[in-house]
């Protein structure tokens, strides 16, 4: 049930100039490589994961760096029982990765009692760094308060003000129906429904019958992976759009638009952290990761090379791979990378940076494979994420 491999990276560069270790620095990706979120995550994180490897030199205090890896199958138990025996057993320093939002909260639950370090790069709930926050846990790519506040925002402004939501029934889902729905309110709009679907659905009729009974101008598709790629397909089976109804891909991935085709996604708003075409460094990942796995990053692929990296150049800055040294390193350093220029992480865990707001290409605009996203602006971090003092979070003195 549970595939785990064990890889030992062999020093690229020597040794790391350090204070020397009793036992090698250990990683381990937790992940979906069987299910909805296997493309958004998956084998790509385990590469991203050793291309940071790779960077950083392949060891650090005298000794090669290692990874282990294993699949969550989208459970709580599996992976909170994974992560006991990686914590607890097998010396694992820092956990990354987490593809649902119940995996990670079960998992944090064992890097507090373990004291031990975890990096969500996958799961989207703003819980993580809210009620649910952990001194020992950082949220790295994006979550569903900011991807609601820059999509949602923006549909509203265009005329979008009532809703029906299309919500898969778990913590990350009912985390974006939330915090969109918080934002269609608060900018005079309406949420007219929604209704609840089991993760990894494969028919969405009754869904879309649904939303469309609602008369909503807009659906919006609170779930992801392969969920969001089976809503859209199956809504223009039902000829959603052309009945003149919108849908809203509120967490949306390149490898959802590139399952689903231009024909399909173009003209969706969609917001990412990270697109391989924005800039040179961007790029030059991109194509080093194409290299690889024969298809562009994600955003969470490319934010696990960056969060993986971070989190050995805090080590080697701290002299040590003991927990709050590093984590204290990490809070100093400013993230500057092939995933974002301008990253900082709060004391609440979250790492915030630009998202970028985007529209799905047209097929006759896009100049080759890959190139689906037409830029329409970059939202500064402190304007996509939670304010500090709004999140509820215990770690935050009022």
């Amino acid at each position: 049930m549970i595939s785990v491999a064990t890889i030992l990276y062999a020093a690229l560069t020597g040794p790391t100039p350090a204070q020397p270790s009793a036992t090698p620095l250990k990683i381990g990706v937790l992940s979906d490589f069987s299910s909805v979120y296997s493309d958004i995550g998956g084998m790509g994180n385990v590469e991203a994961t050793k291309m940071a490897i790779e960077d950083f030199g392949g060891s650090i205090f005298g000794k090669p760096i290692e990874l282990v890896t294993a699949d969550v199958l989208n459970k709580a138990d599996v992976a909170a029982s994974i992560a006991r025996k990686w914590y607890g057993d097998e010396g694992v320093d820092m956990i990354i990765d987490l593809p649902t939002s119940a995996t990670a909260l079960a998992v944090m639950e064992l890097s507090k009692q373990y004291e031990k370090i975890m990096i969500v790069t996958d799961a989207a709930s703003s819980d993580i760094t809210g009620k649910s926050c952990s001194p020992y846990t950082a949220h790295w790519t994006y979550d569903t308060y900011a991807n609601a506040h820059t999509v949602g925002s923006a549909i509203v402004k265009n005329g979008g003000d009532s809703w029906f939501f299309i919500t898969a029934d778990y913590v990350f889902g009912h985390s974006i129906e939330r915090d969109t729905g918080d934002v269609v309110r608060a900018a005079g709009g309406k949420v007219l429904g929604s209704v609840k679907h089991p993760l990894n659905t494969a028919d969405f009729s009754s869904f879309l019958l649904q939303a469309q009974a609602s008369k909503a101008k807009i659906i919006g598709l609170a779930n992801g992976g392969g969920d969001t790629i089976n809503t859209i397909k199956q809504a223009g089976e039902f000829g959603i759009v052309a009945g003149g109804q919108n849908l809203a891909a509120i967490v949306m991935f390149i490898s959802d638009v590139n399952s689903l085709g231009l024909n399909l996604a173009q003209g969706l708003i969609i917001t990412e952290a990270y697109y391989w075409d924005l800039n040179d460094k961007t790029r030059a990942f991109g194509k080093r990761f194409f290299e690889r796995m024969k298809r562009m990053p994600t955003m969470n692929q490319a934010a696990t090379y960056s969060a993986t990296l971070h989190y050995l150049n805090a080590a080697k800055a701290a002299g040590t791979k003991d927990t709050r040294p590093v984590l204290a390193k990490m809070r100093e350093m400013p993230v500057h990378d092939a995933f974002t220029d301008n990253g900082v992480l709060r004391e609440d865990g979250r790492m915030v940076h630009s998202m970028f707001l985007f529209q799905v290409k047209k097929p006759e605009e896009s100049k080759g494979p890959w190139d689906y996203y037409k830029l329409l602006a970059e939202v500064p971090g402190e304007q996509a994420f939670r304010p500090l003092k709004d999140g509820g979070c215990p770690l935050v003195k009022p």
